[in-house]
């Protein structure tokens, strides 16, 4: 067998293994231009980009030393195609970071790193925490991505003797934060759309982007819109039966009249037919007045969904059915309505009410 990081350069989305890169970008010639038309440190851009690479062609060598040199506010971190290990704090200090894949390929630029929640600090302190299994953390304000992966190739296989398996990809939390054109690759908890506080309500826009995951792996308390997205549902060989996870796990403040939205997107799997539901509340311990919510629109929705109970409960006390869980003109085996109480439904009316333009107000993210 090979091993996990070697697996990982095999196949795109696809089984257990978590694909980082391509063979083609690989093999991507020394001589080319590592930063394609976005200019280079003899060539920048203006004096607020910087230009990573790990060959040493750039200002930087790694993400986490170019996110330390931009200080304050409006700058671009233009990464070179190569795989960048370790984690990434992006502090609320650093608002309006933009951060870009030169190729424009996201399997090209990948950042990655391997902790979970149970997996011990190096100072001996005690487990890192969900929070603190995040390979990216964004705290900054007006943050946006371009064509990068971000993933976390930790493997609950690998380490049967942990009870804390979440691993985070990216944990965004940044109100204005954009993510276009990228892929987000983990297990449990991959994509953590949250805000910084209860009372922050934290506006998140993904385009085009690629997640992958089992077990909740899109979860939090932002307001997020996932506009033609693709979530992909992995197989899993550690559970005999059905389900296997969750698509979707938010948890809205109660006062935030809006929570995730996920329009002409779809959901498709590698797992056995209906062995995946769409979603289930997460009502936190910290937040016991959180009212999720989850609007899936216009969307396609494969066999793997399980279209008789698409929805599950994470705690008996908040079940699904109080929580603010609607559907609207969804397409595929997944979507079919075969029990109508199952499945929550828009009318045209409220559907009017539930767009990106609702969710965010007077913030028009740039296409």
């Amino acid at each position: 067998m090979p091993s996990r990081r070697s697996a990982l350069t095999l196949l795109a989305g696809a089984g257990a293994a978590l694909a980082l890169g391509t063979p083609a970008a690989q093999a991507r010639p020394a001589h080319a231009r590592p930063f394609g038309r976005h200019g280079s440190p003899s060539r920048r851009l203006d004096a607020l980009t910087l230009y990573v690479d790990p060959l040493g062609r750039g200002d930087h060598t790694d993400v986490r030393s170019a996110v330390e040199a931009a200080s304050g506010t409006g700058h671009t971190l233009v990464l070179a195609p190569g795989t960048y290990r370790g984690p990434v704090l992006v502090d609320a200090a650093r608002a309006e970071l933009t951060v870009i894949g030169a190729s424009g390929d996201p399997r090209d630029t990948v950042i990655v790193h391997d902790n979970a929640a149970g997996t011990p600090r190096p100072d001996g302190s005690g487990p890192h925490g969900t929070s603190g299994s995040a390979t990216v953390t964004v705290q900054a304000a007006g943050f946006t991505a371009r064509d990068v992966t971000f993933a976390n190739d930790w493997l609950r296989s690998d380490n049967p003797e942990y009870t804390g398996t979440q691993a985070v990809a990216i944990k965004v939390q940044g109100d204005r934060s954009a993510f276009h054109g990228c892929r987000f690759l983990g297990h449990q908890d991959t994509l953590y759309a949250d805000s910084l506080a209860l009372t922050a309500f934290a506006r998140q826009y993904y385009r085009d982007c690629y997640v992958e995951g089992d077990v909740d792996f899109v979860f939090g308390r932002a307001t997020a819109v996932f506009d033609r997205c693709h979530f992909r549902t992995l197989n899993r060989t550690d559970l005999a039966a059905a389900p296997y996870g969750f698509v979707f796990a938010p948890s809205t403040a109660g006062a935030n009249p809006r929570g995730y939205l996920v329009l002409r997107s779809r959901v498709t799997s590698t797992a056995p037919d209906t062995y995946y539901q769409l979603a289930r509340p997460w009502v936190p311990s910290s937040d016991l007045t959180a009212h999720p919510m989850l609007t899936v629109r216009d969307s396609h929705l494969g066999a793997g969904i399980d279209a008789v109970t698409p929805y599950g409960t994470m705690s008996a006390g908040f079940p699904w059915q109080d929580q603010r869980f609607a559907e609207y003109r969804n397409t595929g085996p997944g979507a079919r309505v075969t029990v109508p109480g199952n499945r929550p439904q828009l009318t045209a009316s409220e559907a009017r009410a539930h767009t990106p333009a609702d969710w965010l107000g007077d913030w028009h993210p740039r296409a």
